[in-house]
């Protein structure tokens, strides 16, 4: 009795395990991915709608077929192109892409499959770029912006010249979203959205690039000179400003030290005077022997008479 039940069980468990493998093995059950999404054809042609949400589905074995496509963000990286500037410069442009599928029908009636999609790709944003790139002049690709410093650091003070020798209007970044617009316009009959186009590099042709190179460094050193002319202004308003501020304080500095020295002589000639009027005669002593000093040295002859005052204490030493 047991036994039965026991196959019973097993019975229930092992078949319907058993017709799932079928199922599978026989192509009629698919699981599709999160990052995938799913047309069914019968006999080479579309049945119902893309099936994006993922799981497990049904198709009819041997007559249903599945077709995968992704869902998630591709990557399209096209070729160098050599292309003429309005200015008539050739350059070679190198871009890049990123787009997804969001028709996997149309996807799929249109194009096929990835490498096909990639070689529509390349004639949509190739022609773009071509148009772009031809409609504007060389420094509009190169360039983003008039000012040679795009900025500074914080805190730190910086000359930025907002002249250039070629201005521009549009600039690399407008440019890169010119050729986007126009390459999304194309993009969407075959299930494709552009979702981005940058330039990656842009090289000079031989004949060109001397003269890029020629203005670049003339660009450069007009910079310099702006700068260097800038900077001796402001080192000769600074030294203008030291040499202001030093003579108002050498001046007051003056002014104090003459202060103190007036102040110091009147104290020293009241000391003297002090001290001169207690002994007149030690006064008129000490000055006599000042002039001396002052008159009469080894190569001095002095010729006086005898009764001159300038002898007065010498003729004492006698006495």
């Amino acid at each position: 009795m047991k036994e039965g039940r026991l196959g019973t069980i097993l019975g229930l468990i092992i078949f319907p395990a058993v017709i799932v493998l079928l199922a599978f093995a026989s192509g009629a059950l698919f699981i599709v991915d999160e990052t995938k999404q799913v047309v069914i054809t019968q006999f080479g042609k579309p049945v119902g709608e893309p099936i994006t949400s993922a799981g497990l589905h049904f198709k009819i074995p041997l007559i249903q077929e599945a077709h995968y496509f992704e869902k998630r963000l591709l990557e399209w990286d096209g070729d160098p192109n050599q292309i003429p500037t309005k200015d008539k410069k050739y350059i070679w442009v190198d871009t890049t892409a990123r787009w997804k599928i969001v028709d996997a029908l149309k996807f799929l009636q249109s194009v096929g499959n990835e490498t096909s999609a990639s070689s529509r790709l390349n004639d949509i944003i190739n022609s773009a770029t071509r148009d772009a790139v031809t409609g504007n002049l060389l420094v509009e690709a190169v360039r983003d912006s008039n000012r040679i410093l795009e900025s500074k650091d914080l805190g730190e003070d910086a000359i930025v010249s907002e002249e250039a020798l070629e201005r521009i209007e549009m600039g690399r970044q407008k440019l890169t979203r010119s050729i986007l617009e126009k390459a999304k316009v194309l993009a969407p009959q075959y299930g494709i959205e552009i979702l981005d186009v940058r330039i990656k590099r842009i090289n000079y042709v031989e004949e060109v690039r001397n003269k890029v190179y020629d203005r670049m460094i003339a660009e450069r050193k007009r910079a310099a000179e702006k700068y260097r002319s800038e900077g001796f202004g402001k080192a000769a308003e600074i030294e203008g400003q030291i040499g202001k501020e030093l003579k108002l304080i050498t001046s007051e500095a003056y002014k104090q030290a003459q202060s103190i020295v007036g102040k110091a002589d009147a104290e020293a000639i009241n000391i003297y005077a002090t001290s001169y009027e207690q002994n007149p005669e030690f006064y008129s002593f000490l000055k006599t022997l000042e002039t001396y000093r002052g008159t009469i040295d080894a190569n001095s002859t002095v010729i006086l008479t005898t009764d001159s005052d300038y002898y007065k204490y010498l003729k004492s030493l006698d006495k």
